[in-house]
């Protein structure tokens, strides 16, 4: 049974790390305050922190473990990771996946889903006809001629490549779908097997959008819509989310922001503090070159032992970065989208250490924004971080700069733009 015309059952789906998935728990707190059930379709991992929270929880495989250091290493590969986790752990477990996403639809009113799940969910509502929502958290995965990403196999050049243009991108990119769709095999022979027509013309590693809604799902101040956009696509803003359990500040962490000066905040979030290396000594080392106050985010479950710390450096598993990021000077972080955000939220500069993934474009946006510097994690030393975080700090426009970018930001309402448009796609008739 669907539900009733004003309460919607409403299915999000997403795979991956914890920037990956809060995304999708801050629209399903924004979908429930309107009226909706809500069930977020995820690993086992999630588990008790979205049920904590009141929403619906359906399992979804492949069950990514972000506390596995050993696959977190492989995962975080700069060249090498994105294609271990879309060829060597998403599309080995597609059936799984279309399996467990067909039982959490069931009786959904509508199905949205992240980038990793969409090549299940579209065949999902291919074959059963439920209404659905395709989303992109991050600008990379437009591979926009218009707008072009670093990519992680080579970010050294990409950047210096942004000059030729979409007259010499855009047929390198569409030459590159018609070749890489070898690789997308098992998703063409699952659509065989569940006898859903051919789709020749269709690539989905080169983006699985759905034709009726797409939501890009971060600040166009970050990335503006470009021409080869999909022309459904709906930008709404950063939907926030970064609690654990509703915890706020540690109280120490709060005495210790209150007794001096802003400090500098470092932190690899989750994913990239599984792989740190020295990236917290380090940090210690050119935060004492600098003489300035330091926080260090170890990343909680990580296993990270804080190195020894000097007078004026604290360390912390975890801490709402919402609240954490306004009250620093500056924040060194590796340039997930969702720290990406929450640093452009808070009008603070940023020394952005790409580790993987989308981390290297995030970081170029940012520094063509002028609100950041960055330096990559293998130049990770305590005499050059210091030098990089003094130029932040001495100049005054990347301060200024920041500030007006975090109050752009602050103007949005990625939740609510986002809940405005599924609702609408939920009114419209069927076709």
């Amino acid at each position: 049974m669907r539900s009733s015309s004003g309460k919607r059952r409403i299915v999000l789906a997403a795979l991956g790390s914890l920037g990956d998935v809060h995304p999708y728990i801050a629209l399903g707190l924004g979908l429930r305050a309107r009226g909706h059930e809500v069930v977020v379709a995820t690993g086992n991992y999630y588990r008790r922190k979205i049920e904590a929270l009141g929403l619906g929880f359906h399992a979804l495989r492949p069950d990514f473990d972000p506390a596995d250091r050993a696959a977190m290493t492989r995962f975080m590969d700069l060249r090498r990771g994105t294609f271990r986790v879309v060829l060597g752990a998403i599309l080995p477990a597609l059936r799984d996946t279309y399996d467990d996403t067909l039982a959490a639809a069931r009786g959904a009113d509508l199905l949205v889903s992240h980038a990793l799940p969409a090549f299940a969910a579209r065949l999902v509502a291919e074959k059963t006809g439920v209404p659905w929502a395709s989303s992109m958290i991050t600008p990379l995965g437009y591979f926009s001629a218009h707008d072009l990403p670093v990519l992680f196999v080579a970010p050294e050049l990409f950047g210096p490549l942004r000059c030729l243009g979409p007259r010499f991108w855009g047929p390198v990119f569409r030459y590159g779908k018609r070749a890489t769709r070898g690789l997308a095999r098992p998703w063409y022979r699952l659509r065989a097997e569940l006898g859903l027509p051919p789709a020749p013309d269709l690539n989905p590693l080169g983006g699985c959008p759905s034709p009726a809604l797409d939501l890009a799902l971060f600040s166009r101040v970050l990335a503006a819509p470009q021409p080869d956009w999909p022309p459904q696509t709906v930008q709404t803003g950063f939907p926030f989310y970064d609690r654990d359990a509703d915890a706020g500040l540690p109280p120490p962490l709060e005495r210790f922001l209150d007794a001096g000066p802003p400090p500098v905040v470092f932190t690899l979030g989750h994913s990239a503090a599984m792989v740190a290396g020295r990236f917290f000594q380090e940090s210690v080392s050119a935060a004492k070159r600098l003489g300035r106050r330091a926080v260090l985010i170890l990343g909680k479950g990580t296993g990270n032992a804080p190195p020894p710390l000097p007078a004026g450096t604290a360390a912390f598993d975890y801490a709402p970065f919402s609240e954490l990021f306004p009250r620093a000077a500056a924040v060194v972080h590796p340039g997930g989208i969702g720290t990406t955000g929450l640093a452009m939220r808070s009008g603070r500069p940023a020394l952005v250490v790409p580790f993987a993934h989308d981390q290297p474009d995030n970081a170029a946006r940012a520094a063509r924004l002028g609100i950041a510097r960055t330096l990559p994690p293998h130049r990770y030393r305590a005499y050059r971080v210091a030098a990089e975080l003094r130029r932040l700090l001495d100049d005054a426009a990347y301060g200024r700069r920041a500030a007006e970018v975090g109050e752009q930001v602050r103007g949005e309402d990625g939740v609510a733009a986002a809940c405005d448009a599924l609702e609408g796609l939920l009114l419209k008739p069927p076709s």
